[in-house]
Protein backbone atom coordinates (compact mmCIF):
# COMPACT_ATOMS: atom_id res chain seq x y z
CA UNK A 1 0.00 0.00 0.00
CA UNK A 2 1.18 3.42 -1.18
CA UNK A 3 -0.42 6.32 -1.02
CA UNK A 4 -1.71 9.56 1.21
CA UNK A 5 -2.53 9.22 5.23
CA UNK A 6 -4.14 11.43 7.06
CA UNK A 7 -3.14 11.73 10.44
CA UNK A 8 -5.92 13.31 13.30
CA UNK A 9 -4.28 13.47 16.68
CA UNK A 10 -3.36 16.36 19.11
CA UNK A 11 -0.21 14.82 20.20
CA UNK A 12 2.60 17.13 17.73
CA UNK A 13 5.38 14.34 18.47
CA UNK A 14 3.46 11.30 17.63
CA UNK A 15 2.51 13.26 14.69
CA UNK A 16 5.82 13.83 14.08
CA UNK A 17 7.45 10.14 13.98
CA UNK A 18 4.63 9.27 12.04
CA UNK A 19 5.36 11.72 9.24
CA UNK A 20 8.94 10.77 9.58
CA UNK A 21 8.13 7.08 9.87
CA UNK A 22 5.34 6.86 6.59
CA UNK A 23 7.21 9.44 4.42
CA UNK A 24 10.47 6.88 4.65
CA UNK A 25 7.90 4.58 3.24
CA UNK A 26 7.17 6.11 0.81
CA UNK A 27 3.39 7.55 2.09
CA UNK A 28 2.69 11.47 1.72
CA UNK A 29 1.06 12.28 5.03
CA UNK A 30 -1.23 14.90 6.08
CA UNK A 31 -1.80 16.22 9.68
CA UNK A 32 -4.44 17.77 11.52
CA UNK A 33 -4.53 18.29 15.33
CA UNK A 34 -8.58 18.55 15.75
CA UNK A 35 -11.50 16.37 14.45
CA UNK A 36 -12.92 19.62 13.12
CA UNK A 37 -9.24 20.46 11.40
CA UNK A 38 -9.13 16.18 10.22
CA UNK A 39 -12.45 15.80 8.75
CA UNK A 40 -12.26 19.13 6.61
CA UNK A 41 -8.11 17.88 5.45
CA UNK A 42 -10.05 14.48 4.77
CA UNK A 43 -12.89 15.97 2.24
CA UNK A 44 -9.84 18.32 0.81
CA UNK A 45 -7.38 16.44 0.74
CA UNK A 46 -9.05 12.43 -0.38
CA UNK A 47 -7.06 10.44 1.78
CA UNK A 48 -6.04 6.63 0.66
CA UNK A 49 -6.73 6.01 5.08
CA UNK A 50 -6.72 7.96 8.36
CA UNK A 51 -4.95 7.01 11.37
CA UNK A 52 -7.36 8.44 14.11
CA UNK A 53 -7.24 9.36 17.54
CA UNK A 54 -10.08 9.33 19.95
CA UNK A 55 -9.07 11.96 22.57
CA UNK A 56 -9.09 15.16 20.75
CA UNK A 57 -9.28 18.54 21.86
CA UNK A 58 -12.53 19.56 20.25
CA UNK A 59 -14.35 16.20 21.09
CA UNK A 60 -14.92 12.62 21.23
CA UNK A 61 -12.92 10.96 18.41
CA UNK A 62 -16.10 8.37 18.18
CA UNK A 63 -18.05 11.08 17.20
CA UNK A 64 -15.22 11.81 14.37
CA UNK A 65 -15.23 8.53 13.18
CA UNK A 66 -19.04 8.09 12.99
CA UNK A 67 -19.35 11.37 11.02
CA UNK A 68 -16.47 10.63 8.33
CA UNK A 69 -18.22 7.29 7.98
CA UNK A 70 -21.16 9.17 6.49
CA UNK A 71 -19.35 9.27 3.20
CA UNK A 72 -15.58 8.04 3.59
CA UNK A 73 -15.23 4.58 2.29
CA UNK A 74 -11.30 4.14 2.81
CA UNK A 75 -9.64 2.68 5.72
CA UNK A 76 -9.50 4.13 9.27
CA UNK A 77 -7.22 3.11 11.99
CA UNK A 78 -7.95 4.01 15.52
CA UNK A 79 -4.68 4.71 17.55
CA UNK A 80 -5.77 5.32 21.16
CA UNK A 81 -4.35 4.93 24.78
CA UNK A 82 -7.60 3.58 25.74
CA UNK A 83 -7.80 0.47 25.99
CA UNK A 84 -11.03 -0.83 27.33
CA UNK A 85 -12.63 -3.53 25.83
CA UNK A 86 -16.02 -1.80 25.75
CA UNK A 87 -13.91 1.11 23.54
CA UNK A 88 -12.69 -1.04 21.33
CA UNK A 89 -15.90 -2.57 20.70
CA UNK A 90 -17.37 0.52 20.22
CA UNK A 91 -14.89 2.09 17.35
CA UNK A 92 -15.41 -1.41 14.89
CA UNK A 93 -19.31 -1.07 15.50
CA UNK A 94 -19.11 2.54 14.36
CA UNK A 95 -17.03 1.33 11.27
CA UNK A 96 -13.29 1.63 12.44
CA UNK A 97 -11.48 -1.04 10.21
CA UNK A 98 -9.06 -1.65 13.43
CA UNK A 99 -7.69 -0.39 16.94
CA UNK A 100 -4.40 0.01 17.97
CA UNK A 101 -3.22 1.03 21.40
CA UNK A 102 -0.71 3.22 21.88
CA UNK A 103 2.27 2.48 22.40
CA UNK A 104 2.40 0.62 19.46
CA UNK A 105 5.01 -0.83 16.97
CA UNK A 106 5.40 0.87 13.38
CA UNK A 107 5.76 -2.69 11.96
CA UNK A 108 2.60 -4.29 13.38
CA UNK A 109 0.61 -0.08 12.61
CA UNK A 110 1.90 -1.54 8.63
CA UNK A 111 0.72 -4.46 8.81
CA UNK A 112 -2.94 -2.99 9.62
CA UNK A 113 -2.57 -0.53 7.11
CA UNK A 114 -1.91 -3.66 4.43
CA UNK A 115 -4.58 -5.51 5.58
CA UNK A 116 -7.15 -2.37 5.61
CA UNK A 117 -6.54 -1.85 2.01
CA UNK A 118 -6.32 -5.23 0.73
CA UNK A 119 -10.01 -5.42 2.30
CA UNK A 120 -11.09 -2.27 0.38
CA UNK A 121 -9.36 -2.79 -3.06
CA UNK A 122 -10.13 -6.73 -2.88
CA UNK A 123 -12.25 -8.48 -5.61
CA UNK A 124 -14.63 -11.61 -5.78
CA UNK A 125 -13.53 -12.19 -9.34
CA UNK A 126 -10.97 -14.20 -6.93
CA UNK A 127 -13.49 -16.88 -5.57
CA UNK A 128 -10.87 -19.72 -4.68
CA UNK A 129 -8.39 -18.91 -2.14
CA UNK A 130 -5.96 -20.87 0.39
CA UNK A 131 -5.93 -20.71 3.98
CA UNK A 132 -2.66 -23.15 4.22
CA UNK A 133 -3.82 -26.48 4.12
CA UNK A 134 -7.54 -25.36 3.90
CA UNK A 135 -8.98 -24.52 0.41
CA UNK A 136 -12.44 -22.68 -0.06
CA UNK A 137 -14.01 -21.90 -3.35
CA UNK A 138 -16.56 -18.97 -2.28
CA UNK A 139 -18.40 -19.70 -5.61
CA UNK A 140 -19.21 -23.24 -5.11
CA UNK A 141 -18.89 -23.50 -1.33
CA UNK A 142 -16.59 -25.90 -1.27
CA UNK A 143 -14.29 -26.18 1.31
CA UNK A 144 -11.32 -29.09 1.17
CA UNK A 145 -8.77 -29.83 3.61
CA UNK A 146 -5.26 -31.55 2.52
CA UNK A 147 -7.61 -32.46 -0.53
CA UNK A 148 -10.34 -33.77 1.20
CA UNK A 149 -13.48 -32.30 1.21
CA UNK A 150 -14.75 -30.65 4.48
CA UNK A 151 -18.68 -30.96 5.14
CA UNK A 152 -20.16 -27.35 6.86
CA UNK A 153 -23.56 -26.35 7.40
CA UNK A 154 -25.27 -23.38 5.48
CA UNK A 155 -24.25 -21.50 8.66
CA UNK A 156 -20.90 -22.35 9.68
CA UNK A 157 -20.38 -21.42 5.10
CA UNK A 158 -21.99 -17.89 5.87
CA UNK A 159 -19.39 -17.33 8.92
CA UNK A 160 -16.38 -18.45 7.30
CA UNK A 161 -17.41 -16.58 4.19
CA UNK A 162 -17.83 -13.24 6.42
CA UNK A 163 -14.76 -13.65 8.14
CA UNK A 164 -12.64 -14.19 4.55
CA UNK A 165 -14.37 -10.96 3.19
CA UNK A 166 -13.14 -8.90 6.16
CA UNK A 167 -9.55 -11.67 6.51
CA UNK A 168 -7.15 -9.86 9.29
CA UNK A 169 -9.67 -7.72 10.25
CA UNK A 170 -11.22 -7.68 13.78
CA UNK A 171 -15.03 -8.64 13.58
CA UNK A 172 -16.85 -7.69 16.59
CA UNK A 173 -19.29 -10.30 17.67
CA UNK A 174 -22.11 -8.05 16.91
CA UNK A 175 -20.89 -7.14 13.36
CA UNK A 176 -20.83 -11.10 12.62
CA UNK A 177 -24.16 -11.88 14.06
CA UNK A 178 -25.82 -9.01 11.95
CA UNK A 179 -23.94 -9.94 8.50
CA UNK A 180 -25.08 -13.64 9.32
CA UNK A 181 -28.11 -14.04 11.29
CA UNK A 182 -29.70 -10.56 10.68
CA UNK A 183 -29.99 -7.11 12.80
CA UNK A 184 -32.17 -8.84 15.00
CA UNK A 185 -28.96 -11.46 16.66
CA UNK A 186 -26.75 -9.04 17.91
CA UNK A 187 -26.91 -10.13 21.43
CA UNK A 188 -26.65 -13.71 20.68
CA UNK A 189 -23.33 -13.82 21.17
CA UNK A 190 -23.32 -17.36 22.76
CA UNK A 191 -24.57 -18.68 19.86
CA UNK A 192 -21.88 -17.43 17.28
CA UNK A 193 -19.21 -19.32 20.05
CA UNK A 194 -20.91 -22.37 19.35
CA UNK A 195 -20.14 -21.74 15.46
CA UNK A 196 -16.95 -20.62 15.36
CA UNK A 197 -15.89 -23.85 17.87
CA UNK A 198 -17.78 -26.46 14.95
CA UNK A 199 -15.42 -24.10 11.98
CA UNK A 200 -12.22 -24.52 14.81
CA UNK A 201 -13.43 -28.53 15.28
CA UNK A 202 -13.18 -28.67 11.49
CA UNK A 203 -10.58 -26.77 10.23
CA UNK A 204 -7.98 -26.13 12.53
CA UNK A 205 -4.92 -28.35 12.66
CA UNK A 206 -5.26 -28.04 16.74
CA UNK A 207 -8.77 -26.69 17.55
CA UNK A 208 -8.29 -25.84 21.26
CA UNK A 209 -4.98 -23.60 19.98
CA UNK A 210 -5.98 -22.10 16.98
CA UNK A 211 -3.91 -20.24 14.25
CA UNK A 212 -7.01 -19.74 11.31
CA UNK A 213 -9.71 -17.68 13.48
CA UNK A 214 -8.30 -16.06 16.12
CA UNK A 215 -10.26 -14.59 18.99
CA UNK A 216 -9.68 -10.98 20.49
CA UNK A 217 -10.91 -11.57 24.01
CA UNK A 218 -14.15 -9.63 24.49
CA UNK A 219 -14.09 -7.86 20.98
CA UNK A 220 -14.97 -10.72 18.72
CA UNK A 221 -12.46 -12.74 16.24
CA UNK A 222 -10.09 -12.07 13.58
CA UNK A 223 -9.37 -14.58 10.63
CA UNK A 224 -5.49 -14.86 9.90
CA UNK A 225 -4.70 -15.63 6.30
CA UNK A 226 -1.13 -17.96 6.41
CA UNK A 227 1.69 -16.37 4.50
CA UNK A 228 3.39 -18.05 1.74
CA UNK A 229 6.82 -19.33 2.20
Amino acid sequence: MKGKILVIDDEPGLRKLLQTTLQSYQFEVVEAATGKEGHAKAIADRPDAILLDLGLPDGDGLLVLEKLREWYRNPILILSVRDQEEMIVQALDKGADDYLTKPFKINELLARMRVAQKHYHGTDAEVALLLGPISVNLESRLVTKDGAEVKLTATEFDVLKTLIHNAGKVMTHRQLLREVWGPNSSEHVQYLRVYIQHLRQKLEQSPNTPTLILTEPGVGYRLVIPSKN
